[in-house]
């Protein structure tokens, strides 16, 4: 069922450009990659947008999150938004060619990747896996690292509510204790070098608890790398 969804996605992506329709093109053309995903200066370990030459947000210098680092490609604005929502919740999992692509070429994520011992892609709850009928953080891990993805070590234990209506205090409280390392694969996980993948940051309460998961096995450490980022504190 799953190969079946994800050639049918692939099969309707269209032969133009999806943004500006330019034809023929690919998903995105590059004119629209060079306008809408221009790098951005970001802080070090939330992926912000900071003013030039300042590496680290103020909230991150006074609470520093259970990161070492965290890159995002472009922000979670027009028209990233509209894809991703078609992605992941109109099962068009085809996208994901597209924004591993477009991931690579973001700053930094390059080496990150190629430095990692493990890529770890944010785990779903089963009701939530069940709703999309697939896991669009997995799909879009594969298409970054392959070789290095492991979606066994890191579990969702715990299903919570939507994350959309809560404030950062909310959010927090609410992912708290959601996932946990596999105990029987703790082992895998020490000592190594791990990046977690997600399509979107808000607050980052999700990609922090899923670090701190990560960090209590003992990795030596954690890195964060999400397609698309929201400009504003959740």
């Amino acid at each position: 069922m799953f190969r079946r969804l994800i050639h049918r996605a692939r099969t309707a992506l269209p032969g133009q450009c999806a943004v500006c329709r330019a034809w023929p093109a690919q998903p995105l053309c590059e004119s629209c990659v060079a306008r809408f995903a221009q790098p951005q200066p970001r802080c070090l370990t939330c992926a912000l947008p900071v003013p030039s030459g300042v590496r680290q947000c103020g909230r991150c210098v006074s609470a520093p999150p259970p990161l070492d680092a965290c890159h995002a490609a472009v922000s979670y604005a027009y028209p990233w938004s509209g894809l991703l929502g078609q992605y992941k919740f109109n099962g068009q999992a085809g996208w994901a060619r597209a924004f591993a692509i477009l991931l690579r070429s973001a700053p930094w994520v390059e080496p990150v990747l190629e430095q990692a011992d493990l890529v770890v892609p944010m785990p779903l709850s089963r009701e939530r896996l069940a709703e999309r009928g697939f896991n669009q953080s997995l799909v879009l891990a594969r298409r970054l690292a392959p070789r290095r993805v492991r979606h066994d070590l890191l579990l969702r234990v715990r299903h919570t509510r939507s994350q959309a209506a809560l404030d950062r205090q909310a959010r927090l409280a609410n992912i708290k204790g959601a996932f946990a390392v596999d105990p029987m694969r703790v082992a895998d996980v020490r000592g190594r070098r791990v990046v977690i993948v997600d399509d979107v940051m808000t607050s980052g309460a999700s990609m922090y608890a899923a670090a701190e998961a990560l960090r209590a096995a003992q990795a030596a450490g954690v890195t964060g790398i999400v397609l698309a980022r929201t400009d504003e504190p959740g």
